[in-house]
């Protein structure tokens, strides 16, 4: 039998994976899944996943054998606890580790590697912008109080190897920011996609791959829509091949 805190809850999630998830913090949500859906397939690659919060990312890239092995980097202490007891729970501590350091603070001497794949859902919030949350976790999470997207993209600068890829699912009014800091972390952006809730709603989400090292050109997938109806709840044909494949149809 599972054991879980009062200020927990435990739910069954895609790719049927058991979560522990904080009440009061960020719960599993479409720009997870969609990350996972968009990191490409690598068998053999060594991943890290910034900001990792409960794993999630790193679950769903584990049951579609996205890569070898997968460290969850999580700067908040009980997250990573928390991580640790998923990861026990799904019997996946052989395909994934929890590591407790701040990313802006990750080096070499952490890790004794470099990563072929970096995969973040970072903080959309500038830290001053917003309401501020009751909760300190979730604001943590929501708002740049532990490193904006340049301290992000510089961290998987640095703890990538070259040629080694970095995806990133982010808010569209933010798209130039993080472009510049992928450019100033000499992270080339390779291929975008904006996600739309529907075919009349303006984006709401896109995901980026970039490359370390690369030159630069830019490959712009069509739109992503997510729901056929106004109130969601169906999902597009393409939305469902997306989640399966990570790509679109040709």
């Amino acid at each position: 039998m599972i054991s879980i805190n009062t200020d927990e809850r435990i739910d069954r999630v895609n790719e049927n994976i058991t979560l522990i998830q904080k009440k009061d913090g960020l719960t599993f949500g479409t720009d997870a899944l969609l990350l996972a859906a968009f990191v490409r397939r690598a068998p053999s690659a060594i991943a890290l996943d910034f900001g990792a919060g409960t794993g999630i990312v790193s679950f769903l890239c584990t049951a579609r054998n996205k890569c070898k092995k997968i460290y969850a980097i999580e700067a908040q202490e009980e997250f990573c606890h928390l991580i640790r007891r998923n990861i026990e729970i799904n019997a996946l501590s052989d395909r994934v580790s929890a590591l407790h350091k701040d990313v802006r603070e990750l080096s070499f001497s952490d890790l004794g590697f470099e990563a072929d794949i970096v995969f973040t859902n970072p903080p959309y919030m500038r830290a001053n912008s917003g309401m501020t949350n009751t909760s300190n976790c979730k604001a943590i999470a929501r708002h740049e109080i532990l490193g904006n997207i340049d301290a992000f993209c510089t961290a998987a600068s640095k703890n990538l190897k070259h040629g080694g890829i970095f995806y990133a699912v982010y808010r569209p009014e933010r798209m130039t920011e993080l472009f510049y800091a992928m450019r100033q972390a000499k992270i080339e952006p390779k291929r975008l996609c904006l996600v739309h809730p529907d075919a009349d709603a303006a984006p709401s989400l896109i995901l980026v791959e970039g490359k370390k090292g690369a030159s630069s050109e830019i490959k712009i997938e069509k739109p992503l829509f997510m729901y056929k109806d106004k109130a969601h709840t169906e999902y597009t044909p393409a939305f469902s091949y997306f989640y399966e494949n990570g790509c679109f149809k040709e």
